[in-house]
């Protein structure tokens, strides 16, 4: 068993427990030592200084590496405001995977969302009167830098919100920005390794003795 921390991250809160620019004389940003005071615990991932929801923490090395390595291809969903009012079309282009610079993306879910009844943003979001805006639910099973936010670009919906809701099984639930909760959850371990025929054993080194010739 495995105590796991949930999050909600804040707009312009970094996802670690410092920031690098603290000796380097720029304006020093908000952390996760802001908010949360429980020692040991680290982030399982990330989500980025401009983003808000999800955020995963843990003190347990296994389950850190489940809930982050992209291996595991854990199922991240967001829900995300954009500019535009979003087409059937860019839906299912962001299923299909779009291209980005760093190469095609996997194939995603994604669909209409009516606008949620979420806490609002500080600062706002800043609109364009003469420009609709709309909602969408993405979920995908990659991690790369900025990836969502990069996805609606390529098809034409630049992001203006974004909120992660749920990771795996886990979702925000009811919590606001900067509360937390945490829950005790299994770990399963790895499975033994089986030896497969005709390979030898661990520990039990090739015999040095030379086969006699007939």
């Amino acid at each position: 068993m495995a105590n796991l921390i949930l999050f909600n991250k804040p707009f312009r809160v970094l996802s670690q427990f410092t920031d690098d620019r603290q000796d380097s004389g720029k304006p020093v940003r908000a952390t996760l030592a802001d908010w949360i005071q429980i020692p040991g615990v680290y982030p399982a991932g990330r989500l980025d200084y401009d983003s808000e929801g999800l955020l995963l923490l843990t003190s347990e090395g296994a389950l850190q590496h489940r809930i982050a390595s992209p291996t595991a291809k854990m199922p991240k969903t967001y829900w995300v405001h954009v500019e535009g009012d979003i087409t059937n079309d860019a839906l299912s282009r962001l299923e299909r995977g779009v291209r980005l610079k760093d190469g095609n993306t996997a194939p995603a879910k994604a669909r209409r969302l009516n606008q949620p009844e979420i806490w609002p943003r500080t600062p706002p979001v800043r609109y364009r009167e003469s420009v609709p805006t709309s909602w969408l639910e993405l979920t995908i099973t990659e991690g790369r830098n900025r990836q969502v936010r990069r996805m609606t670009a390529a098809v034409g919906f630049p992001t203006l919100r974004l909120i992660r809701y749920r990771i795996g099984d886990w979702t925000l639930g009811s919590l606001l920005p900067g509360q937390h909760r945490g829950i005790t959850v299994h770990v399963p371990t790895a499975p033994p390794r089986r030896n497969h025929p005709g390979r030898r054993k661990p520990g039990k080194p090739h015999s040095s003795r030379s086969r006699k010739q007939p």
